[in-house]
């Protein structure tokens, strides 16, 4: 793996301290560029020549590269990227009836939680990303796709476990002085990973938290969720209540669903209890399939019903239309074979 410096990951202030440049507004112009989408040096013109020559010895603009392309009809695009050790990770954009557009980055190169429906979590810890290989797929899919509009931290990996490279990517990302996304468009998702949401909330950095909960039995959700087992629902609960009271935000509950499963009214009813009292939306997931695990999509019904016992209870609930199971980029996809 090469040691020259990958500077996506950096602010400002950070490219000039890692590459020792003097005058400070080098950085910045450094920074800007990068946001901007350039891929090497050679386009940033408004740096002498010299400079443009001295960087290029020391660092790379991009460290990652999209090796293939997968379109859906329904206009989802996953894009299988190589990073420098030669791993790979998987991107995913999303667009809405809309037309507002949703990167699905990733923060691991493969997810250690194991959970039973999720083909990312078959495939084992792998290692953290870099907060620059995190903030290159944005700017990778940005360039091929136009403006984007969301970040959403739902790829493969687990962002508690990694969230100091996280929350470096969304400040590199929301700086005024680059690409200025604002906060209340990035949301990290969690399996539920109790300190990671205790950090984030305490982090200030003002971005939107997903839970992906399924079920609140607590039973069966240690069976399909290994997390459970050590951050049990109780403590879950008062994390979510802590970062819905420190950040004013409304958190987010997914819920995959699977036939004969978890769309019982006693699973439902439980979903209820969890949720009542939280600032809470809940999005109900009909699972996406994945070869070789042994689930089924609910059926409409099911669905329905589910949605329909929410309401009923008073509590806000969306049943999410599917997208990017095409290109296998839909939620618990990631990491299988095209």
């Amino acid at each position: 793996m090469s040691d020259t410096v990958a500077l996506a990951g950096f602010l400002p202030q950070e490219i000039c301290a890692a590459l020792d440049i003097r005058p400070d507004f080098r950085g910045k112009q450094i920074f800007s560029w990068i946001a901007k989408g350039a891929q090497s040096f050679d386009e940033m013109t408004n740096l002498p020549l010299a400079l443009r020559t001295s960087l290029a010895q020391k660092a790379v603009v991009r460290s990652a590269a999209a090796e293939r392309v997968f379109s859906d009809d329904d206009g989802s695009v996953k894009l299988q990227i190589r990073l420098r050790d030669n791993r790979f990770i998987e991107t995913v954009l999303l667009t809405d009836a809309a037309g507002r557009q949703t990167v699905c980055v990733s923060c691991q190169t493969g997810c250690p939680m194991r959970c039973a429906f999720c083909r990312t979590g078959q495939l084992g810890s792998g290692r953290n990303l870099w907060a620059a290989e995190i903030v290159e797929q944005f700017l990778i899919m940005e360039k091929l796709r136009g403006t984007l509009d969301n970040i959403v931290f739902m790829g493969m990996g687990e962002p508690m476990l990694n969230l100091d490279a996280v929350c470096q990517a969304i400040r590199v990302l929301t700086s005024p002085e680059g690409r200025a996304l604002s906060a209340r468009r990035i949301t990290v998702s969690t399996s539920g990973v109790i300190d990671g949401i205790y950090a984030l909330a305490d982090s200030g950095l003002q971005v939107r938290l997903a839970v992906s909960l399924t079920t609140a039995d607590p039973v069966l959700r240690a069976e399909l969720m290994p997390v459970a087992r050590t951050n049990p629902l109780p403590e879950l609960r008062r994390a979510i209540s802590y970062f819905t009271e420190k950040t004013k935000k409304r958190c987010t509950l997914e819920a995959a669903l699977f036939s004969q499963v978890n769309t019982d009214k006693k699973s439902t009813a439980a979903l209820i209890d969890f949720a009542r009292g939280l600032d809470v939306h809940i999005n109900l997931i009909p699972w996406n399939p994945v070869e070789g695990l042994p689930f089924a999509p609910p059926s409409r019904r099911e669905s329905e019903s589910v949605l329909h016992e929410l309401a009923c209870a008073g509590i806000t609930a969306t049943l999410r239309m599917k997208r990017g199971s095409g290109v296998n980029g839909a939620c618990g996809q990631l990491g299988t074979v095209n």
